[in-house]
C-alpha cells in the first residue's frame, strides 16, 4: 500500500465491476487506513489471495516475481505493475512459471490504455502514418525520487524508460533489434552512488529501419512531461502535447499551452490507469484477452538492459545479445 498500491485501491472502488475489497500489506496498520478510506476489509497476503477472485499486485519489485507465482498457483486472475523483476534470470523464470501453469497475469504498462497511445497505434495499424521513419519520445520527471527508492530502483532506464520501451512495441508493432545509450549525472550527485544517472539518451533501431530517439530526464522544474512523436511518408504526429504540456514554444505568436502543467503521472495517465484496470477486470472474467502479457514486460525489460550494457560499455547492443 505505497503510493500505487493508495492510488489503484481508488480506482478499484470506484470500478462497477467489483464487488468487494481485501487489502494487505506487511504493515498492517497501512492496510487498515487505507481499507477504511475506501470502505475495504483486511487480511494477510495469504487471504487475499485465497479468498479473493482475482489479485492486483502493487507491492515492492522485489516481492513481485513471489507473488506472481503464488497467485499462479493458487489460480488467480493477476494484475501485477511493472516489472516482473529487475533482472533478466528472475523474471524469465516467472515467465517460464506462468506459461507452464497456464497462469493468467496482465502486466501494469498504462501507456497502452492511454487515448493518445491507442490513437497513434490505429494510425500505424490504418497505415495513414506511411513508412515510420523515426519515432522520437521524451521523458522528464518533474523531480528525483528520494534516495531510498534510488538504491532499489534498478537505474533510469529500467524504471523509468521501460514504459517508453513498452510503447514504442505497443505503437509500432515492432521489435527494437539493436541500441546506442548514454548517460550522465548532471544535477543530482546521489545518482552516482548507485552507479544510475539523472539524464539519458538512447537510439533504438527497429524491424524495417525505424529510428527511435529517447531523451530522459529525472528532473524538469516545469512538470510532468511524456511524449510521443512519430514522423512517417504519410503523417507526422505527437502523443503528449496538449494544454498540460511544460513546454513553451519561443516562436512570435505562437499558441502556448495554458496549464496548469501535470505534476505527476498519476495525473497524466489517471484516464489511463481506470481503463488499465477495467480491461483487467474483463480479462479475469474472461471476457477478453490478455493486453499487456508476461513476455511483452519481458521484452520491455530487455530493451532497458540492453541499454544499460550500451552505457556501461559504451558501444551498440544488439537485442540479440540480451536473452
Amino acid at each position: 500500500m505505497g503510493r500505487i498500491g493508495k492510488y489503484h485501491a481508488g480506482i478499484l472502488d470506484g470500478l462497477a465491476g467489483v464487488d468487494r475489497i481485501t487489502i494487505a500489506d506487511p504493515d498492517e496498520s497501512v492496510a487498515a487506513s487505507v481499507a477504511e478510506s475506501i470502505g475495504a476489509g483486511t487480511g494477510s497476503i495469504g487471504t487475499v489471495i485465497d479468498s479473493t477472485e482475482a489479485v492486483v499486485i502493487t507491492a515492492a519489485t522485489s516481492a513481485h516475481a513471489d507473488l506472481i507465482t503464488r497467485c499462479v498457483d493458487a489460480g488467480k486472475p493477476t494484475f501485477c505493475e511493472k516489472p516482473i523483476s529487475l533482472d533478466l534470470e528472475s523474471t524469465n523464470a516467472v515467465v517460464d512459471y506462468v506459461s507452464a501453469k497456464g497462469g493468467r497475469v496482465q502486466m501494469g504498462f498504462q501507456r497502452r490504455f492511454d487515448p493518445g497511445y491507442r490513437a497513434a497505434r490505429d494510425l500505424v495499424e490504418s497505415g495513414e502514418v506511411g513508412d515510420i521513419y523515426t519515432v522520437r519520445m521524451a521523458g522528464h520527471d518533474p523531480e528525483p525520487p528520494h534516495e531510498g527508492y534510488i538504491a532499489h530502483s534498478g537505474g533510469l532506464f529500467r524504471d523509468f524508460s521501460v514504459h517508453d520501451f513498452d510503447a514504442i512495441r505497443f505503437v509500432t508493432s515492432r521489435e527494437v533489434t539493436r541500441v546506442y545509450a548514454a548517460g550522465s549525472v548532471i544535477g543530482f550527485p546521489v545518482f552516482a552512488k548507485y552507479d544510475d544517472i539523472d539524464t539519458g539518451a538512447a537510439v533504438l533501431h527497429l524491424e524495417g529501419g525505424t529510428l527511435g530517439i529517447l531523451s530522459v530526464t529525472r528532473h524538469n522544474p516545469l512538470g510532468y512531461d511524456i511524449r510521443m512523436e512519430l514522423h512517417g511518408s504519410g503523417d507526422s504526429v505527437v502523443v503528449g502535447w496538449d494544454e498540460h504540456t511544460p513546454m513553451r514554444s519561443l516562436e512570435p505568436g505562437a499558441h502556448q499551452p495554458t496549464g496548469p502543467a501535470y505534476k505527476n503521472f498519476q495525473e497524466r495517465f489517471r484516464d489511463a490507469y481506470e481503463l488499465e484496470l477495467e480491461a483487467f477486470l474483463e480479462f479475469a472474467s474472461g471476457r477478453r484477452d490478455n493486453p499487456c502479457t508476461v513476455e511483452d514486460a519481458r521484452e520491455a525489460l530487455r530493451v532497458a538492459v540492453a541499454c544499460d550494457i550500451s552505457r556501461t560499455e559504451q558501444r551498440p547492443v544488439e537485442l540479440a545479445e540480451v536473452s
